[in-house]
């Protein structure tokens, strides 16, 4: 395997991409919407933080968060398309043992079909970087923070490109790699909510309350509540929640009834996941941020999952591959 085989195929790629004109369309309504959505959520939080001088002097940090989240369910929608058919579609249109009988390797091939899709994918990414900025330039974001975060997006990019690769190289026909695709994006972020959900009554234990010193009451209690460190493993494969736990602290601002500084948690929905997410790792009744920002993190278990699934994804891609050179080393016919 070289380098210069996977710029080879990655090359050939981008040629019969942009062959066709729709990439084009597609670019620009991508950043139409993206446009329109940073507009109306810009207008909407000045409308609603416009009696907080704290509120509007970090506005930036609800505007990046949602437009990341935005960002981030928009690519996981555009991910699949850019790959779910790299390897059957050529397959069905007969390029694709054109390519294999070359002196090109399998792994060659499925890299650089790979690096193509992950390339389109970061071009999309890219457009955003104007918007985010905005989101920036409004206050509340720092700048590691806002590179951490699209540092994330772009992996989690590559991790559905690669598995949406692996299907196509699964997959006969390029309909169904494209449908098992969505299907794999649905199970991992709407998917992965529903079995915590679905799970949470499996982990029900009793637990005992007591009233803290000087409340006036000595009276104690039991109650069956969900014990979440047992189930919290089934979320940390969700894109949203790998995104919202890997971002950086947020600013922090003078709490004027405590006196001290105190994050700016409740206007960043990136935060708000993921000290979600910790609480699940720990007492889901806790609403201590010192206490949850201290919990183990979520993020590496997720991301490294993922990443290895989409590792996992290209090496089923290689040897689905390296399949029909073989049979052609050997003289059979392939039809």
């Amino acid at each position: 395997m070289t380098l210069s085989g996977i710029k080879i195929v990655a090359a050939q790629e981008f040629r019969v991409r942009l062959r066709t004109g729709r990439w084009r369309w597609l670019l620009i309504a991508w950043v139409a919407v993206i446009a329109a959505f940073s507009g109306l959520l810009r207008y909407g939080l000045g409308l609603t933080r416009s009696s907080s001088d704290v509120a509007m002097a970090n506005l930036g940090l609800p505007m990046f968060g949602g437009l990341m989240l935005f960002v981030l369910g928009l690519a996981l929608l555009v991910a699949p398309a850019l790959a779910a058919q790299s390897i059957n579609g050529d397959r069905e249109r007969g390029t694709l043992a054109t390519v294999q009988v070359t002196p090109l390797t399998a792994w060659e091939i499925a890299l650089g079909k790979f690096a193509a899709s992950w390339t389109t994918g970061l071009v999309f990414l890219a457009l955003t970087l104007p918007f985010a900025l905005w989101a920036v330039l409004e206050g509340g974001v720092g700048l590691l923070r806002a590179l951490v975060v699209i540092a994330v997006v772009a992996l989690l990019i590559g991790v559905i490109c690669a598995l949406a690769q692996g299907l196509s190289a699964l997959f006969a026909r390029g309909i169904t790699s494209t449908l098992m695709s969505y299907l794999l994006v649905f199970a991992m972020t709407i998917g992965t909510m529903i079995v915590f959900v679905l799970a949470l009554p499996l982990t029900m234990a009793e637990k005992t309350y007591t009233p803290p010193p000087g409340s006036g009451t000595t009276e104690t209690y039991t109650y069956e509540a969900p014990q979440t460190q047992r189930v919290w493993w089934l979320l940390a494969p969700n894109p949203f929640v790998v995104l919202g736990d890997a971002t950086p602290a947020p600013p922090t601002q003078l709490n004027p009834r405590t006196g001290r500084e105190e994050p700016v948690v409740s206007m960043d929905p990136l935060s708000a996941i993921g000290l979600g997410a910790r609480s699940a790792r720990v007492d889901p009744e806790s609403s201590d941020y010192e206490e949850l920002a201290a919990a183990p993190a979520v993020w590496p278990y997720g991301l490294g999952f993922n990443v290895l699934l989409g590792a996992g994804a290209l090496w089923l891609s290689a040897q689905r591959l390296r399949t029909p050179v073989r049979q052609l080393s050997r003289g059979v016919r392939i039809a």
